[in-house]
């Protein structure tokens, strides 16, 4: 069943992906200076940022779970879902850089928006150290779940600075037309689809791991 879905989460959302990649660059300028030809990294940046929140904050959830009922698989679970919430909010402070550029002149303006995202990248590569760093796999487990618990309140942090930002604008002030709004829609819910299919993937295939490294250590 698991197979089945997540085939059909990456079918979705691949194709919905290649779909918004070609209207991204298919549509024409905005009426702006500033970001003509630059908005169109927002089709990608956007995306990239609202899912690596869904994937922290169900890594929050799947670690709460594991805390409370010992079930290993939650574990597993809240390393797969954090595991590509870590890679898209690397591409997210990568487009970020690259629209800053061309926006206001620098990759880097320590913008509080910036600089919470940085510190969520930051608690979260933590995350994966703290694992690499201890091999009982309980103890593991254990430590980077209740470290995962309070790495999670940088994720409101970051969404909620762009409110106290002095540059970087909210999603509503780009003020996009109903067809590039629809587009930025479609590109979002296409990368929900593709981590809904990588979870899938990465957490069953975790589990078979932890279960034949089990095996083998009891033989």
């Amino acid at each position: 069943m698991w197979s089945k879905l997540s085939l059909v989460a990456f079918i979705a959302g691949f194709s919905m992906l290649l779909y918004g990649t070609f209207k991204a660059f298919s549509l024409p300028p905005v009426a702006s200076a500033d970001i003509c030809e630059n908005y169109r990294i927002v089709f990608f940046h956007v995306p990239a940022a609202i899912s690596s929140f869904v994937a922290f904050t169900l890594t929050f959830i799947f670690s709460a779970l594991f805390l409370r009922t010992e079930n290993y698989r939650r574990d597993l679970q809240a390393v797969s879902s954090a595991r590509f919430g870590f890679a898209m909010i690397t591409a997210a402070l990568i487009s970020g850089s690259i629209w800053a550029k061309v926006a206001w002149g620098s990759y880097w303006n320590w913008d509080p928006r910036e600089t919470f995202v940085l510190v969520l990248w930051f608690a979260y590569a933590a995350y994966f150290a703290l694992r690499t760093s201890i091999e009982d796999y309980s103890t593991k487990a254990r430590y980077s779940a209740i470290y995962s618990l309070f790495a999670f309140i940088t994720v409101p942090l970051s969404y909620f600075s762009a409110k106290i930002s002095v540059l970087h604008p909210m999603t509503s002030e780009l003020k996009f037309d109903a067809e590039r709004g629809t587009l930025l829609g479609i590109v979002i819910f296409a990368f929900i689809l593709l981590y809904i299919a990588y979870f899938l993937v990465d957490s069953k295939v975790s589990e078979i791991e932890e279960r034949v490294v089990g095996v083998n250590e009891h033989e």
